[in-house]
């Protein structure tokens, strides 16, 4: 067993403990803009987690290097990176736009709600952008249910069981 499933394993085993403790999650829309800014900078906000953050202690959390193995099906270029700010229980995916512009609209599904259901896994919202800082999808929770929204169209919400 490799080191990343040893990590893994630890982060399934050990957070749900802590998640018991987190009974809701912050409202999340697309109204509050994407933060591209952050990648380009030398040092992040302390608060701040991104595809190239790592702890040499302990297990970077929420911890997305995984999914993005599972569910990226186009050899790890369709995400691009990721801002996940625990104060706020939300994680910005960004998407690669060319790719994205070519998946049909059951492709987006499954791919917005597995890494919407590992986001739930942290007790995190989940937007996801495109390059662009167009947003384009939306997993939170929302009035005791989780829904998946693709903003582009109201009538593209559903809700999903707990």
């Amino acid at each position: 067993m490799n080191l990343k499933s040893k990590i893994f394993i630890y982060q399934i085993i050990l957070f749900p403990l802590i998640l018991i403790a987190q009974n809701s999650t912050a409202s999340v829309s697309c109204e509050v803009p994407l933060e591209l800014n952050l990648l380009t900078e030398n040092k992040l906000p302390q608060k701040v987690v991104t595809a190239n953050s790592y702890s040499p202690n302990s297990a970077t959390i929420p911890s997305l290097w995984w999914p993005k193995e599972q569910f990226d099906n186009y050899g790890g270029r369709l995400v691009n990176n990721w801002l996940a700010y625990p104060q706020e229980n939300r994680i910005d995916l960004i998407v690669n736009t060319q790719l994205w512009g070519i998946m049909n609209y059951l492709e987006r599904y499954r791919f917005v709600n597995n890494f919407g259901t590992v986001a739930r896994f942290y007790n995190y919202n989940l937007r996801v952008f495109n390059q662009n800082q167009q947003c384009l999808a939306l997993y939170y929770y929302e009035q005791e249910k989780w829904q998946l929204d693709f903003t582009f169209s109201p009538h593209n919400s559903w809700e999903i069981n707990k």
